[in-house]
């Protein structure tokens, strides 16, 4: 058992507050609430690896994701704390400046309460692509790393649209997996995908196509970690290699598996390209410069025809909260993350892969920093 840790897993409990006329979509979960699915396969794990998990309700049904997790609303994390006696909480939610722990900090600090997850006040700049691309597009050992891209505001004239010319990725500044990602070929379905995305929030991101190979890495903060050792830096898990798009497009793992179109890279499949180790190299510094305290994973493609596996990869999605999911409740045999697949290479399954996340917790004075 870790440290005596009593953990208590928050899902999602209700919207994320917009910021600039730009809001994040909220992730439905099993039962209507966000990342309760998720929040059941880490709860329910943790306590078949032997970890100390509390729930909201004594008796927690495997199938029934609510049972397992807290709403990370204000009374959802004194619940768990201070009913539960949870001293560490996985925040396995969408965080951002006004977040429950935010303005619980001092409570939550002064009784050494530990947490999962990243600071909610750098992860509301981080979640906007505009603004994450565009910075660490800028920051030394990174440049150039990022595709072409443009924001474009309601208002802005049609020509402006037009101009950034095709083929073209038209995404959400905030957003959630796949949601509303689409890959436009023409000016008509360009206009037509903005006009779309448009509809929810008040701007959007206009990106380059790379065609070539897509693929991503999941990067851990530095620690104690059985079977790899005590890493003094941020580190990688095995590359991971994704197929099978649908009109260019990863699709959402809510649809369509991700056993289903991904793949951990062998060590020899890796040696045999030096691309690789280079683009691990640059998810490791944004790691680092996004000071994250927890696992982030970030996406990349070449720059290709759609068949290449040659050249230089380029950045274009910084997760904070990867996916979280994973096999051992009855149903989810398939519900391998990216993550996972990535660990299982190093001999990590899902539940060894949780604990050694579990074990780099830290205290929340220390990760939400004014």
């Amino acid at each position: 058992m870790s440290q005596a840790y009593r953990v208590a897993v928050l899902h999602q409990g209700g919207p994320v507050p917009a910021v600039g006329g730009v809001i994040k979509p909220f992730k439905p979960g099993g039962d209507g609430l966000g990342y309760t699915d998720s929040g059941a396969d880490l709860a329910y794990n943790l306590r078949k690896r032997g970890e100390s998990a509390v729930t909201p309700v004594p008796d927690p049904v495997p199938t029934r994701d609510a049972d397992w997790s807290f709403p990370d609303t204000i009374s959802g994390i004194r619940s768990a704390v201070f009913e539960h006696g949870a001293n560490v909480l996985w925040a396995n939610t969408t965080l951002h400046s006004s977040h429950a722990l935010v303005q619980l900090r001092s409570e939550l600090a002064s009784r050494g309460v530990r947490m999962v997850g990243q600071n909610p006040l750098d992860t509301e700049k981080f979640e906007d692509k505009e603004w994450i691309n565009r910075w660490l597009n800028g920051q030394p050992g990174l440049k150039g790393s990022f595709p072409r891209s443009m924001l474009f505001q309601k208002g802005h004239a049609k020509e402006t649209l037009e101009g950034f010319g095709v083929p073209a990725v038209v995404k959400p500044i905030r957003g959630r997996g796949s949601h509303g990602v689409t890959l436009a070929n023409t000016v008509l379905e360009l206009h037509v995908a903005a006009e779309r995305l448009l509809a929810e929030s008040d701007a959007i991101l206009l990106e380059e196509y790379c065609a070539g190979e897509e693929v991503t890495v999941t990067v851990m903060p530095p620690g104690e970690y059985t079977i790899v050792g005590t890493k003094s830096s941020y580190w990688s898990l095995p590359v991971v290699t994704r197929f099978n798009h649908k009109d260019g497009i990863a699709p959402y793992n809510g649809i369509v598996a991700v056993t289903a179109n991904s793949r951990a890279l062998s060590a020899s499949e890796h040696d045999a390209d030096p691309s690789y180790a280079t683009l691990q190299r640059q998810c490791e510094l944004v790691a680092e410069l996004c000071r994250a305290t927890a696992p982030i994973r970030v996406d990349a493609r070449r720059r290709g025809d759609g068949q290449g596996f040659n050249g230089e990869f380029v950045l274009f999605d910084v997760n904070m909260k990867p996916n979280a999911t994973g096999p051992g409740r009855p149903g989810r045999e398939l519900q391998a993350s990216l993550t996972t697949m990535a660990a299982e290479m190093i001999g990590w399954d899902y539940r060894e892969l949780i604990v050694n996340i579990l074990k780099q917790a830290r205290l929340v004075a220390d990760v939400i920093r004014q």
